[in-house]
């Protein structure tokens, strides 16, 4: 596709409360960063109350699996209707399942009550990234990626820290409980600062129920492969290589669906429309494969290795995330002032890749000191990197659509994080004996960190040839341009360019 050349649009600053209503949809967004941080340091807990041991990874699976299934259809209800109203939902469907959890007396209901909090958790981000594109254009979004990456590191860190302090003086209850006065809240705050422009009335919108089921499977079949393959299941089982075969075939007959339904539910000009939109959505799969293997295996590795104490969990990843916040802040600003981004994905997965490199080195000898400065060049790369890709596809996409593209960029960074958990999970676990213990134990958990980094290494390295192909066309600017002007829903016509769009006030359904 040809684009026109880089130019400077003009850019009118948001209103100047917008960073005071964003607030109140990060501390939405937060609930879900925080939940499975504080979960998992509670399981313990958990399991010596309800019993259930055996069931245990399902308080886990279920989550992730409903998350994954609820996000397409919750990006693309935003788009049909109110995007506010349909984040506010979410926000209820998530607060409930928290109380129903807190009170669950046997481990199958707490496996229930964690499938409903992934439902809304679905909501949460792919509403909050929507709501976001929808009111900063994307040349005044840098100005605000800080709050994004700060969220996202008080979730990563904060959530062990809230887990442990909750879960010992409180009891594991208050694990689910202590959602509720942030989720109230944050509900408040965005019910009364939230306002959006009315959309005009338009015709009986149609949901596209086929693609939801077809989806519905395929994501199911992916996540249970990704999540069981080499640890409950060998790579090469019948049940793994059916669950391939599931997800293969159901994304192929997810296409075909999408291509015929009036109102698609992942609709394929978001895709076909920008070249930028899947090379954004690659590189966010590549950031949540390094992110979910840090947050694993860092952690284990400085504990089992290095000697550090569990109820410092939190703490290991601050050489880390923190600079996550500043590298994120340095992109935006520059971003917001030239109208240049290409150069920091480039930059973030060069870094990513020198960083993933540098950890795969480590081994029984490595000083924490050491340890640290190779997180902190991961923790850069992924500051430069993840938000930019968020921006590059926002940027790629119609106000219409906007819902359902934050859907499938955060559907497409769970599903890699969920696929890269699972490669890692099987190199880690052949190199670490089950019988292994004392001192031959800590080498095998410094050989197999080594393999999970290497092959992360690996994955970073396609994330810089995929930022190499990003085109950087001039970012929307002006007063409301965080969206572009609504075009003839299910008419068929093909998007144009981001690049090439006016920048109209946008309108909410």
């Amino acid at each position: 596709m040809t684009t026109p050349p880089m130019t400077a649009p003009p850019v009118t600053p948001p209103p100047g409360n917008v960073r005071w209503t964003l607030l109140g949809v990060m501390l939405a967004m937060l609930l879900g960063m925080l939940d499975n941080n504080i979960v998992g340091t509670a399981m313990p807990t958990i399991v010596r109350d309800l019993g259930g041991l055996e069931h245990i990874s399902w308080v886990v699976t279920a989550y992730a699996l409903a998350t994954a299934v609820s996000t397409p259809v919750w990006g693309k209800l935003g788009d049909l209707y109110s995007r506010k109203r349909v984040f506010l939902a979410s926000v209820a469907v998530f607060l409930l399942a928290s109380l129903l959890a807190g009170a669950a007396h046997s481990m199958a209901q707490l496996i229930e009550f964690r499938a409903l909090q992934g439902i809304g958790a679905g909501g949460l981000a792919a509403g909050g990234f929507a709501l976001i594109g929808v009111l900063v254009p994307p040349r005044e979004r840098g100005r605000y990626q800080g709050m994004t990456a700060s969220v996202m590191a008080l979730g990563v860190v904060g959530g062990p820290l809230v887990g442990g302090l909750v879960t010992g003086h409180l009891g594991w209850r208050w694990a689910f409980y202590v959602n509720l006065p942030l989720g109230i809240v944050a509900l408040a705050w965005v019910q009364l600062m939230l306002r959006l422009p009315e959309r005009a009335p338009q015709a009986r919108p149609r949901i596209d129920w086929a693609g939801i089921a077809v989806l519905t499977v395929t994501i199911g079949a992916a996540v249970l492969a990704a999540t069981w393959a080499g640890t409950t299941y060998a790579w090469t089982s019948w049940r793994i290589l059916a669950l391939g075969a599931v997800a293969v075939l159901g994304a192929a007959v997810f296409v075909a669906v999408e291509r015929r339904v009036p109102e698609p539910l992942l609709p394929p000009r978001v895709f076909t429309g920008h070249r930028n939109f899947p090379l954004g959505i690659g590189l966010l799969a590549a950031v949540g494969v390094v992110m979910f293997g840090s947050a694993l295996y860092l952690p284990l590795f400085q504990q089992t290795v290095q000697g550090a104490t569990a109820t410092s969990s939190g703490l290991l990843l601050l050489p880390m995330m923190i600079p996550v916040v500043i590298a994120s802040n340095i992109a935006g600003k520059v971003m917001s002032r030239t109208g240049r981004y290409k150069v920091f994905p480039v930059l973030g997965t060069l870094l990513l890749t020198a960083g993933t490199l540098t950890l795969a080195t480590m081994d029984t000898g490595t000083s924490r000191l050491a340890a640290g400065c190779w997180m902190a060049l991961v923790g850069l790369g992924m500051g430069f990197t993840l938000q930019m890709a968020t921006t590059l596809a926002q940027n790629s996409v119609e106000l219409r659509d906007m819902g359902a593209a934050m859907a499938a960029t955060n559907l497409f960074r769970t599903l890699g994080g969920s696929l890269g958990v699972a490669v890692f999970g099987s190199l880690f676990t052949r190199a670490v004996p089950a019988t292994a213990t004392g001192e031959p134990y800590r080498h095998a958990v410094a050989t197999g960190t080594r393999h999970v980094f290497l092959a992360g290494a690996g994955v970073c390295a396609a994330a810089f040839v995929l930022a190499l192909l990003v085109i950087e066309v001039p970012l929307r600017g002006g007063a409301g341009a965080g969206a572009r002007p609504e075009s003839g829903r299910g008419s068929g016509k093909t998007d144009q360019p981001a690049a090439r769009l006016s920048t109209e006030p946008p309108a909410d359904r």
